[in-house]
């Protein structure tokens, strides 16, 4: 059986570190009730090129708040201009978290981003101080407000298959296999191989998906605006970012990662398109026109998850359209 259909198959003959078919219920650690010297934190998420990140900078400087980013790739060093990253000159205006956690050869996970953001806030809550928790990826925001799910600890060994099969066939065949067993699941990986492959790794060893087991409870508590910017602005920031990345040094920053960090790094949109400008693959215009499109399509998938998911308040405009209002939000908590 080759591997493509070997993961077709739940597998039945490798030993697991949780029951198969037990609930993950059945043995989790009864959730508390939200204890009242948790430290506060405010979160403000909202699609790709929504302005959040400049608007969050200016009131952070005003009412002395640090930064904690939300953001999936800004985690691993080097990744810069294709992800916004903030500069030295804004770190040095307002401390920021959770950025240049790992190298891009390196795993890095979504409880490892949690715990990262927890001790942050810990941190600044001992000072005085409050965070304000800023990005666009939705299932970081979500398991710090909602707590880690209690699933086993990952098994590099046990991946390998998985990552054979994407090497081997790309990323789809999996995904599909996701969304068949565990839809609610392969909705969260948003295309992310890593996800994806953790995702089945767990669903293999337990019988269960991610999704059903539930969370611990979180240790931080949080209070949420999220931004819904209409999509006829968002689309020609998204166009203007593009260009403006390309222009920064995207394609000479894509064309020197290579191996595992070229991989992680195709994971954010814009470094495969650059690569391939940088190697002769496509010229400048094709990688921007491929570049917006896609962006376009995430922001949409944000936007979408955003509207779906709780939040103390949701405002339909864009951040600097809505800083206003965003600073009344902060000023009351300053």
């Amino acid at each position: 059986m080759g591997t493509a259909d070997t993961l077709a198959h739940v597998s039945h003959d490798r030993t697991r570190d949780v029951r198969h078919h037990a609930d993950p219920a059945e043995d989790a650690p009864i959730r508390d009730e939200r204890p009242d010297d948790r430290p506060l934190a405010f979160l403000l998420g909202a699609p790709t090129a929504s302005g959040k990140s400049a608007v969050a900078l200016r009131l952070a400087e005003r009412y002395g708040f640090e930064i904690v980013s939300a953001d999936a790739m800004q985690v691993y060093r080097g990744l810069d201009i294709g992800t916004a990253k903030p500069s030295a000159e804004d770190r040095a205006r307002v401390p920021h978290h959770a950025i240049d956690l790992a190298d891009p050869n390196e795993p890095f996970s979504v409880a490892a981003w949690v715990r990262a953001a927890e001790a942050a806030i810990h941190d600044a809550h001992a000072r005085g101080r409050s965070c304000l928790v800023v990005g666009g990826s939705g299932f970081y925001l979500h398991a710090l407000a909602e707590g880690l799910p209690t699933t086993p600890a990952a098994d590099p060994a046990a991946q390998e298959p998985y990552w054979e099969a994407i090497r081997a066939h790309g990323l789809d065949p999996l995904l599909e296999r996701l969304r068949n067993a565990a839809p609610l699941d392969a909705e969260r990986a948003e295309r992310n191989p890593r996800r994806i492959v953790r995702m089945l790794e767990v669903l293999d060893r337990t019988g269960w998906p991610p999704s059903a087991f539930p969370p611990r409870a979180p240790r931080v508590a949080v209070d949420r605006t999220w931004l819904l910017p209409p999509l006829d602005l968002l689309d020609a920031r998204i166009a203007e970012r593009a260009r403006a990345m390309l222009d920064g040094g995207l394609i000479e920053e894509a064309g020197a990662l290579a191996g595992t960090a070229l991989a992680t790094a195709r994971q954010a949109i814009g470094y495969a398109e650059a690569a391939q400008v940088a190697r002769g693959e496509t010229d400048r215009d094709e990688a921007l026109r491929r570049i917006v499109v896609a962006t376009r399509r995430y922001a949409r998938r944000q936007r979408t998850w955003f509207r779906k998911h709780p939040a103390e308040r949701r405002i339909e405009a864009l951040a600097t359209d809505a800083e206003s209002s965003l600073a009344a939000w902060l000023e009351r908590a300053a």
